[in-house]
């Protein structure tokens, strides 16, 4: 029997949706495939639908969602312009496909070959090193039954590490060039996937737990922070749109 992307549990949001339609919830990987949504629609007049679902009564765990994301994790990504519709699962390979799809002047990208690298390098970075344990912070301070030092400590500075390594790359310690505005590009850099990966994680440090005085020791990266917010596709991307309804 073929591959069926839709069955007759798929909700009608989906099943009849056209074009790019993203099932999530506003969580930091939601957040940077909305807001790389929203900066394709500023760049190109990109449209798309989304489906909010709520990810705490296990919707994403149903087969509806599982036949398009086996894995059972938001943010998904299906493209009802291929046909059959073509889900993509995984943040950082939605971006990406967006950004070889939907970005025809990489905008967002580069042509260079080694800038491409470059913008390749941080996005893995961050879905191998920093999302990783940023979300374990996360978990054993807040969500876990019982809160166990010696994981807290050695998340948080794991984490604390790696923001070590993305103050390096953009405090230009080590090329000489002085600071950088973004992760990616030659010079200071150029605004791109790698920061769209990477900042919707960042951005919430206090809400995981870091001091302002911790944070002291990353001045470049807390400027970084605060030059994307000022996007208004980044503000849109985190915004009213994809909050749960009442």
């Amino acid at each position: 029997m073929p591959y069926q992307a839709y069955t007759d549990e798929t909700p009608d949001d989906v099943k009849n949706a056209k074009g790019i339609h993203l099932v999530t919830m506003s969580t930091p990987n939601g957040q940077a495939v909305q807001i790389f949504l929203e900066e394709l629609k500023d760049a190109y007049g990109t449209e798309w639908t989304t489906t909010v679902i709520n990810i705490m009564t296990n919707e994403q765990k149903k087969d509806w969602f599982l036949r398009l994301d086996p894995n059972g994790r938001i943010p998904l990504l299906i493209d009802n312009n291929q046909k059959p519709p073509f889900p993509v699962h995984e943040t950082s390979a939605e971006i990406l496909y967006l950004l070889k799809q939907y970005d025809s002047k990489d905008q967002f990208g580069f042509k260079d070959d080694l800038e491409r690298s470059q913008a390749l390098q941080w996005v893995f970075f961050w879905h191998g090193s920093g999302a990783p344990y940023q979300g374990q912070v996360n978990h054993f301070s807040r969500a876990a039954p019982e809160k166990i030092e010696y994981a807290i400590n050695r998340f948080k500075n794991e984490t604390l590490r790696v923001y070590g390594v993305l103050e390096i790359q953009l405090s230009g310690k080590y090329t000489g060039d002085g600071p950088r505005e973004y992760l990616a590009g030659n010079g200071k850099g150029k605004y791109s996937v790698a920061d769209i990966k990477t900042w919707p994680w960042v951005r919430g440090w206090e809400r995981t737990g870091f001091t302002k005085q911790e944070m002291e020791a990353f001045p470049s990266l807390l400027k970084w922070i605060d030059r994307i917010a000022e996007r208004p596709a980044v503000q849109r991307g985190i915004g009213e749109a994809y909050n749960m309804k009442q």
